[in-house]
C-alpha cells in the first residue's frame, strides 16, 4: 500500500535504503553474492561504515532542515539515528563474535592496549542512552534534560571518526573525508548557537531613547 502522506512515504524510503547494507551482507552470507578475500572484516568494515555514514546523515539533518527550510526532515532524524545505532552494534558484535569468537581474554588486551577500540566502544556504550530515550514519551518526562543528554551525540560522532581514523593503517584520505565532514557539521551548529546568542542579546538589549 502506498502512503498518501509525503514524510510517511519518505519514512519507508529511508527505512528500505537503510535496509539495503543490511540485506547485501545476508545475500552474500547466504551465497547469492560472493564475500571478498576476508569475510569477517567486510562484514565488520561494512557494518561500521554504514553505521558512521547514518550517523553523519542524522546530524546533517539539522543544517540542511534549517538552510532548506524543510521541517518535516526532522521526521526522519530519529529513525536514522535508531539505524545508526544499530548498525554500530552489528559492527561491535561481529567484531565480538567473528573476529574475536568471544575469546574474552584477548578482547580485554584489544580494549586496554588499542586505544582505537576503546573509544569506539565507548561510543556505541554512550548511544545506548540516547536510543533508550529517543521515544517521545522519553522526550516530555526528560524535558530540557532529553536535549542535553542527546548533546551526547557530538562526543559519540567524535569518537567515531576517532576511531576510524586510528584504525586505518596507511590511506587515510577515506577518514579525513569524514573528518572534514564532521567538522563541518558541527562548526555549523557552534556559528548558528554563537548567531542565536547574538540575536537574543539584540533583542533583551534596551532601545536607544
Amino acid at each position: 500500500m502506498i502512503p498518501r502522506n509525503p514524510v510517511a512515504a519518505a519514512k519507508v524510503v529511508v527505512f528500505a535504503a537503510c535496509l539495503v547494507p543490511l540485506a547485501i551482507v545476508a545475500a552474500k552470507i547466504f551465497g547469492l553474492a560472493s564475500f571478498g578475500a576476508n569475510p569477517v572484516e567486510e562484514v565488520l568494515f561494512t557494518m561500521g561504515k554504514t553505521g558512521l555514514n547514518l550517523l553523519w546523515i542524522t546530524l546533517a539533518v539539522t543544517p540542511v532542515r534549517k538552510l532548506t527550510k524543510l521541517n518535516w526532515l526532522v521526521r526522519l532524524r530519529r529513525m536514522l539515528g535508531l539505524f545508526a545505532f544499530f548498525y554500530l552494534t552489528l559492527h561491535l558484535l561481529t567484531y565480538i563474535g567473528l573476529d574475536r569468537r568471544f575469546d574474552w581474554g584477548s578482547l580485554i588486551v584489544d580494549v586496554t592496549e588499542r586505544p582505537y577500540i576503546t573509544l569506539g566502544m565507548l561510543g556505541i556504550v554512550l548511544m545506548i542512552p540516547l536510543a533508550v530515550t529517543s521515544t517521545k514519551g522519553w522526550q516530555r518526562r526528560l524535558g530540557r534534560n532529553w536535549t542535553r543528554l542527546h548533546r551526547l551525540v557530538y562526543p559519540i560522532a567524535i569518537l567515531g571518526a576517532v576511531h576510524f581514523w586510528w584504525q586505518t593503517k596507511a590511506d587515510i584520505r577515506e577518514p579525513l573525508v569524514y573528518a572534514v565532514i564532521l567538522s563541518l557539521l558541527l562548526g555549523y551548529r557552534l556559528v548558528d548557537s554563537r548567531m542565536r546568542a547574538r540575536r537574543r542579546a539584540a533583542a533583551q538589549r534596551p532601545a536607544a531613547p
